[in-house]
């Protein structure tokens, strides 16, 4: 395990961290948002009573907390580098009053289970961001018993993910940002054709299949998603800390303009498009 490797692991925990309490404020409206997306990867996964089942990467919960409900004689263990989202995420179970639900701080890289563990595993969200995207799933992989899947979530192309563009795009004509090195952890990471396809026969998962999901992040106001990217969404807020008060100023109003663009029977509508991946172990 490189020293970089260690280090990317390091800032994303910090700032994961540093993040949860803006995750924690808008839960309700990730998991209505983001609930498409996890239905869809349940679904594939062949989910049955009993199960036990690994959602790596979970963040405040989701997809394992819907998991749980569903199989409420399986038990279904989340992970994640963050600790307070894990925090979030017991609180979560708790408040549903479910009892067949644990948390487990661990990397995504180096998964603290045997081979052969799980009936399903899971991951939404999380590739994107993995310093090394193969090890994970090699990792996913060989927790899996035979005949389980794998099912993840990615981010699919910028062109179909305004919910994230209409704030970035307009951080990016203000704001001169450095240019991460290729392969860097990031939002669109996994975007290009093939690429998980790939990942997934190489870590030795079988009948690989790939499904595009899309749904609708829904605000009540341009105001309240301003609000929500920069409370939730580092890059954002690494963006914005470029600028001064005048240049953020003059973003904040372009981005209130294009999201009123974007209102829909009274509400704030931007599309956000992901590939759903499964493999079979």
């Amino acid at each position: 395990m490189s020293a970089n490797l260690d280090d990317i692991r390091n800032q994303q925990r910090e700032t994961w961290d540093k993040f949860s309490a803006g995750w924690k404020k808008w839960d309700s409206l990730v998991l209505s948002w983001l609930a498409p997306f996890g239905d869809a990867m349940l679904r594939r996964a062949n989910l049955s009573n009993g199960f036990s089942v690994l959602d790596i990467a979970a963040g405040t919960g989701e997809p394992g907390l819907t998991a749980a409900a569903a199989i409420p004689e399986g038990h279904v263990v989340v992970t994640d580098l963050s600790e307070n989202m894990l925090t979030a995420a017991a609180e979560n179970a708790a408040r549903r009053g479910l009892k067949n639900f644990e948390t487990r701080l661990c990397d995504a890289g180096a998964l603290p289970f045997a081979d052969a563990s799980f009936d399903a595993v899971l991951c939404r969200f999380g590739f994107m961001f993995f310093p090394d995207i193969a090890a994970a799933a090699r990792e996913m992989a060989r927790v899996a018993k035979p005949g389980a899947r794998v099912c993840a979530a990615v981010w699919s192309t910028p062109a179909k993910n305004s919910w994230a563009t209409t704030i970035m795009g307009t951080i990016a004509r203000h704001v001169e940002m450095p240019s991460p090195p290729p392969g860097s952890p990031g939002l669109f990471r996994c975007a290009g054709e093939g690429m998980m396809v790939e990942t997934f026969r190489e870590a030795g998962l079988l009948d690989v299949a790939v499904e595009e999901v899309s749904a609708m992040m829904v605000h009540d106001t341009p105001a309240r998603y301003w609000d929500f990217m920069t409370e939730v969404a580092a890059p954002v807020v690494a963006g914005l800390s470029r600028a001064d008060a005048a240049t953020r100023e003059k973003i904040r109003g372009e981005v209130l303009e294009l999201a009123l663009q974007s209102v829909s029977d009274g509400k704030v509508r931007l599309r956000s498009t992901a590939t759903v991946v499964t493999g079979t172990r």
